[in-house]
């Protein structure tokens, strides 16, 4: 089952699937084709659809017509099944897209990028190697700018960089570009960005944001009161189903509590009185 960390990752991309192509061509100096779109596809590979053959999230580019599907696998630990499964998700895409395709894996941790780094031996002289994104490979974005062109890799940052010096700066820098987000987004990525710094860092930060301007300082304030009120209406929420037998996924909870909408809460709540299902309730 993926845990949240995975599941607010996957996020990131879900949220802006240009992140995917951005981390090819400018971190890993991949080659990509001329595209003029960019979208999310079904992570189904296999006809059969067995639950190893789907994959996180596909993200396609195109131009007039598939030209490179970017299988995006959020990897959290060696999990030696996956070194079976990711040559199986270029094939079969590329057979049912008729377009190249290769695997991007996304990791926290410089270990595990190592080790998925590692050539696949398919066969003999045929040889799949993944192509991955550690810590080491996310740019350190402290310029407000850049992160206000892109927040989502503004968020990656933090959580690639948070322990290391002057991550405050870091984290500076993704609060500021999340204030033109919607205040869903806003107050889920605040909550990343804290989450992923050091305790030195949260402490940095704070001095920081309470040096800024009144404005910053307000508006974010607002927000998570707002959230805090939200917050209660998720958890209230989950309770429901919970009392109900429905038991939400890591991805049904992490929309739940992610929602600083009081009003869609609200609906929710009342839906989960008679809903059958999860898939119902949303």
């Amino acid at each position: 089952m993926p845990s949240l960390t995975h599941e607010a990752l996957l996020l990131l991309f879900r949220n802006r699937p240009e992140l995917a192509p951005e981390l090819l061509r400018d971190a890993l100096h991949v080659a990509l084709p001329a595209y003029s779109e960019v979208r999310i596809e079904s992570a189904n590979v296999a006809e059969l659809e067995p639950a190893e053959y789907r994959a996180d999230l596909v993200v396609l580019l195109v131009e007039g017509k598939p030209v490179l599907a970017i299988v995006v696998e959020v990897q959290l630990s060696q999990k030696n099944e996956k070194r079976l499964s990711w040559p199986l998700y270029v094939v079969g895409l590329r057979a049912r897209l008729k377009c190249p395709s290769c695997v991007l894996v996304v990791t926290p941790t410089e270990g595990v990028a190592r080790w998925c780094r590692e050539p696949i031996e398919i066969g003999p002289g045929n040889v799949f190697v993944p192509l991955v994104i550690g810590p080491a490979s996310v740019p350190f974005i402290d310029d407000v700018d850049v992160a206000e062109r892109d927040p989502e890799l503004a968020v990656l940052s933090c959580i690639a960089h948070g322990n290391e010096a002057h991550a405050e700066v870091l984290g500076r820098a993704a609060l500021l570009a999340t204030l033109r987000l919607s205040d869903e987004r806003q107050v889920l990525y605040s909550d990343l960005v804290f989450a992923a710094l050091s305790e030195a860092a949260r402490a940095a930060l704070e001095d920081l944001m309470a040096g800024g301007t009144y404005e910053f300082q307000s508006d974010f304030a607002k927000k998570h009161q707002a959230k805090g009120r939200a917050e209660g209406r998720a958890e209230a929420l989950l309770a429901v189903l919970e009392a109900r037998g429905l038991r939400a996924s890591d991805e049904a909870r992490v929309r739940i509590l992610a929602c600083a909408d009081a009003t869609q809460l609200d609906a929710w709540i009342r839906k989960a009185a008679t809903a059958t299902s999860i898939d119902e309730l949303f």
